[in-house]
C-alpha cells in the first residue's frame, strides 16, 4: 500500500480551535526508523483570531510554498523523511524524523535558498524510538 493511500486527515479540537493533521496511519519500516533518529518541528506561529484559529488566504499560501518545498525534497531524501502536518489554533507545524541537525539544515537552507524569509522556529529533539510519532497514531486509534 503506497503512503498515499494510507495517508489521513485528522482533526480534533484545542482550546476550542479546530485543529487538521495530516499524516501516514502507519509507522515505518524499522530500518527507516533507525536511520531517522532526530524529530525535526518546523513551526510556524500566525494570527488565526478572526480565522477560527487558522491561517488567512495568503498565509496559507505561503505555508502551502513552504511544506510543498520541503515535500519535493524529503520524498527521495536519505536525511530525512515527513511525520505529520498540523495546522489550527495559530500554528502551523511541519515535523520531520531525519539522520541529524546538521544534514538536515543544510538541505533546508539549500532548498529554500530562493524562498523569502518565513516567521518560522525550528526545534530538534532526539526520538530514536520515534515515540511522538506513535503516540500520535495510539491518539487517533483511540478516537
Amino acid at each position: 500500500m503506497t503512503a498515499e493511500k494510507m495517508g489521513i486527515i485528522g482533526r480534533y479540537t484545542e482550546n476550542g480551535f479546530p485543529v487538521i493533521l495530516k499524516f501516514v496511519n502507519a509507522l515505518p519500516e524499522k530500518e527507516t526508523m533507525n536511520k531517522f533518529p532526530f524529530l525535526a518541528a518546523i513551526s510556524w506561529q500566525y494570527d488565526g483570531k478572526n480565522n477560527n484559529g487558522m491561517p488567512d488566504s495568503i498565509t496559507n499560501e505561503k505555508m502551502i510554498i513552504l511544506e510543498d518545498a520541503i515535500e519535493a525534497v524529503s520524498e527521495p531524501s536519505e536525511i530525512f523523511s515527513h511525520a505529520y502536518s498540523r495546522t489550527g489554533n495559530n500554528l502551523k507545524e511541519l515535523v520531520y524524523y531525519g539522520t541529524n541537525q546538521k544534514d538536515f539544515m543544510d538541505l533546508l537552507n539549500k532548498t529554500l535558498v530562493n524562498h523569502p524569509k518565513y516567521p518560522i522556529e525550528i526545534n530538534f529533539y532526539n526520538d530514536p524510538e520515534w515515540t511522538e510519532f506513535k503516540q500520535l497514531l495510539h491518539d487517533f486509534k483511540e478516537k
